[in-house]
């Protein structure tokens, strides 16, 4: 058996790993097959993004990021052999989680998933507390990441920049255009997406971009059951 992807693209990390997976052209079937049974041989929680290669699996998205680079030997850009670059690539995987990832998801979960699940829109003032955090870490992201680089490592894309956008187009597939007012964010976003190829990335973001016609029953079980634990964090 080859290596097989399990994803499912409304998910930012799974985002990722398909394009990633198609930019490079990385030969082995993607498998969409996560909500039954025999995925639970892949992740017993039935999450995604997860990876079978043969008998081994792996389900933690950096890590899937970094074993599908090492494997496949792509391009060093993506994860450089440069000692500072790759450190530079390092610090944004490890700080993301908490913020840009942390606070776009709840941004998300606030707009999307709140009215979806209970019928009811969030409170206006709760509304803007999310938004006013986010803002916070975008700010930080610009000053300590992008700073006047093009990209977060320097002159070219790596595994940073693209997992920071795709996180970014959660919150934007919620209604809120964070790239606006934003000059020096819109430019990075305009050279992330030419890197990896406009059409990979819009056919990548399709389903987010189009959440608003989005119905529970539309969503994978596993998937909805993370949204609803997530939601229970935010709101407890």
């Amino acid at each position: 058996m080859g290596l097989e992807l399990y994803l499912d693209l409304l998910s930012p990390p799974c985002r990722a790993r398909y394009i990633f997976a198609r930019k490079e052209n990385l030969s082995f079937p993607s498998s969409g097959q996560h909500r039954t049974e025999e995925f639970r041989k892949v992740n017993n929680l039935m999450k995604v993004p997860a990876i079978r290669d043969g008998s081994f699996t792996l389900t933690e998205s950096i890590a899937i990021l970094l074993y599908l680079a090492r494997k496949f030997k792509t391009p060093d850009h993506w994860y450089p052999s440069d000692l500072q670059k790759r450190a530079k690539v390092d610090e944004y995987l490890s700080w993301q989680h908490a913020n840009i990832r942390g606070k776009g998801s709840k941004l998300f979960l606030t707009k999307v998933m709140v009215p979806l699940l209970t019928g009811q829109p969030l409170p206006p003032e709760k509304l803007e507390g999310v938004t006013e955090d986010l803002n916070v870490v975008l700010k930080q992201f610009e000053q300590m990441f992008l700073q006047d680089k093009p990209f977060i490592a320097g002159s070219e894309i790596s595994l940073a920049d693209l997992v920071a956008l795709v996180e970014l187009m959660q919150p934007v597939g919620a209604g809120y255009n964070l790239f606006e007012d934003r000059p020096k964010l819109a430019e990075w976003r305009r050279r992330v997406e030419e890197a990896v190829g406009k059409q990979l990335f819009q056919e990548a973001h399709e389903g987010i971009l189009n959440i608003k016609n989005l119905t529970a029953d539309k969503i994978a079980p596993e998937l909805l059951e993370h949204f609803k634990q997530q939601l229970l964090k935010q709101t407890s």
